[in-house]
């Protein structure tokens, strides 16, 4: 897959949300998290209004949230862009008719499905997740909305993980609105 430039927002004001947590959720990663932001109604606000600033002009057709922390940004920026959500879920929680790919992640595999009719084709969908590490979740969500016909219009996280590369898995274009 091709490298795409990085893009990141200059919301520095994320790191005062932002605790690192020492191996979790397997020993040896530190997971960051933003539990503070989501609890703090102002700072949550003004994350979605960066996103949609983002996005508001852009041609987005539907958002597609990665389960399960994409679905908070994603459920409230497609609200915010009246545009349709859609849900990209772990293996057996969705009751339609299922298209699935598995994927890699830092710390194993893991399976993601979405309902075969949830993706028209040609529609440009943006993915969104909270968190970009090694880009194994992102890529494969966005191979399965090229599978259902869609183009992923761009790949958009709260915060991205920088040194781990991820965006060199990711073909779309890639917003972060901080980089650690």
């Amino acid at each position: 897959m091709g490298f795409v430039q990085a893009e990141t927002a200059n919301a520095q004001w994320i790191l005062d949300y932002v605790q690192p947590i020492p191996d979790f959720p397997k020993k040896g990663i530190v997971f960051q998290w933003y539990a503070q932001l989501l609890r703090d109604p102002v700072a949550f606000h003004k994350a979605i209004d960066a996103f949609a600033e983002r996005y508001e002009e852009m041609e987005i057709d539907a958002i597609a949230g990665l389960d399960s922390r994409g679905f908070i940004f994603g459920a409230a920026l497609a609200y915010k862009l009246q545009v349709p959500f859609i849900l990209v879920r772990k293996p057996g929680k969705l009751p339609g008719d299922v298209e699935r790919i598995d994927y890699s992640l830092e710390y194993g595999t893991n399976t993601f499905e979405m309902e075969r009719d949830s993706v028209l084709p040609g529609q440009r969908i943006l993915v969104i997740d909270d968190l970009l590490a090694t880009g194994g979740t992102a890529a494969a969500a966005c191979a399965l909305v090229e599978k259902l016909g869609g183009e992923v219009a761009e790949v958009a996280v709260l915060i991205e993980l920088g040194f781990l590369n991820g965006r060199e898995k990711i073909t779309p274009p890639v917003f972060s609105l901080i980089a650690l």
